[in-house]
């Protein structure tokens, strides 16, 4: 099988062509022709931080958001401060735990919204697919709204990877969303999270807030024979921003504990699956 010199892709997942020699997959090669300009968009991101002076933060309780609270805080100083966890019914109570101590320990006001996402999260086991971009979706137009009502008209995320060559974006109703940890590479994070009260939380598959994550790639797993994650994943080592080695621990088949997958399952009303 074809596997791609640059990134984690293989034939599975991506067109990978013979080029000079080395297999290189489509999407490297995009990169390759339009190469991001890093200090450009580091340099924008901290030219718009300047403006900000009152921002909601979406904060998951995970690694990436609770860096993102911590630069908007303590580096960037936004004046006006407020972390947003959106409770979709399945985040993990470690989770839930970190933001509230992580908010605490970092003085911002922290508030907890609570919807139900069963309806994404069923229809996903159902029919084995990913759950993430219509979580994200519903959870970025709660928090659009959330924003709007409050006199808000910045949100900023924990995501690593730019809007194209932008670390922002801009939403209906005047709001925009800001990447705040655009092209920073997972160590810089970990770095940033030792100095932090946080606690890593043992669950299934790349998240630190979720517990619908790892069934959801169990049943992918089982129907398509890789990850759904793949592309993000594979995105991350082509920018430099994680290791090859640890990304193709995080697209593995994952193992879920059975006291979890039980849960989670329970939860949304359906039977457990009979897994190969």
């Amino acid at each position: 099988m074809l596997k791609c010199s640059l990134c984690i892709h293989d034939e599975r997942t991506a067109k990978i062509d013979i080029l000079d020699g080395k297999p290189i997959c489509r999407e490297c090669q995009v990169h390759l022709r339009h190469p991001f300009n890093r200090e450009a968009i580091r340099q924008e991101l901290d030219d718009l931080m300047k403006k900000v002076d009152k921002a909601i933060l979406a904060f998951s309780g995970g690694k990436d958001s609770t860096v993102a609270l911590y630069l908007a805080k303590e580096v960037y100083k936004v004046p006006e401060l407020e972390a947003v966890m959106i409770d979709h019914g399945l985040m993990a109570e470690e989770a839930i735990e970190n933001a509230k101590r992580i908010a605490e320990h970092l003085n911002v006001p922290f508030r907890i919204l609570r919807y139900d996402y069963s309806d994404i999260f069923r229809e996903a086991l159902l029919k084995a697919e990913s759950p993430c971009r219509r979580c994200s979706k519903r959870t970025m137009e709660r928090l659009r709204k959330y924003a709007l009502k409050k006199g808000y008209h910045y949100i900023i995320t924990g995501h690593e990877l730019p809007f194209g060559h932008h670390p922002y974006r801009l939403m209906s109703g005047g709001v925009m969303q800001i990447r705040l940890l655009s092209l920073m590479p997972e160590s810089e994070r970990l770095e940033i999270l030792k100095n932090l009260p946080f606690k890593l939380p043992e669950l299934t598959g790349y998240t630190t807030n979720c517990l619908v994550l790892g069934p959801a790639l169990e049943r992918y797993w089982e129907k398509h024979g890789h990850s759904f994650e793949h592309r993000r994943i594979a995105a991350l080592v082509r920018y430099g921003l994680l290791d090859k080695e640890k990304a193709e621990r995080e697209v593995a088949k994952p193992k879920v504990p059975e006291k979890q997958r039980k849960l989670v399952y329970s939860k949304l009303g359906l039977d457990m699956p009979i897994l190969e």
